[in-house]
């Protein structure tokens, strides 16, 4: 169902670590390299333990910046499920954190997931555009849980 390839409106970007003899620092975005809908308005950071998966799941109106650092790798799966997108039914998978480090912004209507493909815990940060549960958490929440649907196409191997 199905065709490999690059999603519109997913942008990668490689992170830089930046090293010196008290450690490491990397900046995971800034404002003057985002478009204006893509602007943080709140962060999270997630632990996910060697083999376990997160999602497929997807947002109406919410875009994610994941970025993924380590200290383990992630296999991020991406399906363009927009269906006025030139790359609808496009799929992509990444490999990304520990080995490639780089920030993903996904935006409302292309289902993600991913799953620790390494063998240690690992960390992704997330600085979604939109309030989980909208202000003082009273609204819906934006988010199609696929990974709750036994017959979902979308699949993590």
């Amino acid at each position: 169902m199905f065709k490999d390839g690059s999603i519109e409106g997913v942008i990668v970007n490689d992170l830089k670590k930046i090293s010196d003899r008290r450690g490491w620092l990397m900046e995971l975005f800034r404002h003057d390299e985002l478009a204006e809908n893509d602007y943080p308005a709140m962060a999270y950071i997630s632990m996910t333990e060697p083999g376990i998966a997160r999602g497929p799941h997807e947002h109406e109106e919410q875009s994610d910046l994941f970025c993924f650092l380590g200290p383990s790798d992630f296999k991020l799966y991406l399906w363009d499920n927009r269906k006025n997108s030139p790359t609808y039914l496009f799929k992509t998978t990444l490999v990304l954190g520990e080995s490639k480090p780089a920030s993903v912004i996904i935006p409302p209507g292309v289902a993600h997931g991913y799953k620790n493909v390494g063998n240690k815990e690992g960390m992704v940060f997330n600085c979604a555009n939109r309030l989980y549960a909208g202000k003082n958490k009273k609204e819906r929440v934006d988010e199609i849980r696929h990974e709750e649907d036994p017959d979902t196409p979308f699949k993590l191997d």
